[in-house]
């Protein structure tokens, strides 16, 4: 058996692509957080953890990016989603009556001009997830639900509208999350070099000017493509930031494990969360999975 903690109730966009990875025997543990979900893998009650960590629309989920700061997990895999909503309602519920609207904060950016424009002035009321939304609007807690249509099936709810997106080209790309140290000699999931690769560190520098630019330097200097970097507050010590960077490459590849050794050396504090293969539209994300 194989233990999947992801963002639940079940009818998440992220138990989609939980399913996608095609983990062997699986059992799916839904909970109420990206920072839940990453616990369970570091205090060994599941395998390993699905997280959203960045879409298209709205940028770094931060909710994952706190959760990740804490040692003891690495990154295995991505995944990538087409992002679309259905628009739920209980069943015989005129959207003309709705007041309270709900889903979650993200998903709320991915499709407010549409409840804008079909739902007019409705309060929003903002969910764990979407499925929670659609949970709520199941048991009267709110009105109106956007979330995936699989979740309407889930809570006999009516879909008034589908494919709801304000962006059609809207893309959440979700990271398999597994024990830190793991992935090594895992084949095509968190193996080696494949050629299409990401590497992601998280790491903070002294608080002097210069400071940041000094490490990205290192970078630069061999030809790393830097394709994401991110900041958030340490939360320890006020105007204090972890840096969130995201490589083109493998760390066993020469100048990205050359790059690292220099950003070390300028950074207060380094953690490496894995390199794995970029998604590919099509690819079999179970060939060479962990199990």
């Amino acid at each position: 058996m194989t233990r999947i903690a992801y963002l639940g109730p079940a009818g998440t966009f992220t138990e989609e692509a939980a399913r996608r990875f095609d983990l062997p025997d699986p059992e799916y543990v839904p909970v109420d957080s990206p920072a839940q979900a990453l616990d369970a893998v570091r205090a060994g009650k599941v395998d390993y953890a699905v997280v959203a960590v960045e879409n298209s629309v709205d940028g770094a989920v931060t909710s994952t990016a706190d959760a990740l700061v804490a040692p003891g997990v690495e990154i295995y895999a991505e995944t990538e989603l087409a992002i679309a909503f259905a628009i739920m309602t209980r069943r015989g519920f005129a959207l003309d009556r709705a007041r309270l609207f709900s889903t979650h904060p993200v998903a709320q950016q991915q499709v407010k001009s549409w409840i804008a424009e079909h739902l007019g002035d409705v309060q929003f009321l903002p969910a764990t997830s979407n499925a929670a939304a659609a949970s709520m609007v199941a048991e009267g807690a709110a009105d109106v639900a956007a979330a995936p249509e699989r979740a309407a099936e889930l809570f006999d709810l009516e879909v008034h509208a589908r494919g709801v997106a304000d962006l059609s080209t809207a893309r959440t790309r979700f990271i398999l999350v597994g024990p830190a140290g793991g992935a090594a000699g895992r084949g095509a999931v968190g193996g080696g070099p494949t050629g299409n690769d990401r590497t992601f560190i998280i790491f903070q520098t002294a608080n002097k000017p210069g400071a940041l630019a000094s490490a990205l330097q290192e970078l630069a200097a061999r030809g790393v493509d830097m394709s994401r970097i991110e900041s958030r507050p340490t939360r320890e010590v006020a105007n204090t930031y972890h840096f969130f960077v995201e490589l083109v490459g493998h760390r066993d590849d020469a100048p990205v494990a050359e790059a690292l050794r220099g950003i070390e050396a300028r950074a207060s504090q380094l953690r490496f969360l894995g390199s794995w293969p970029r998604f590919v539209e099509g690819a079999d994300l179970g060939d060479g999975a962990p199990c």
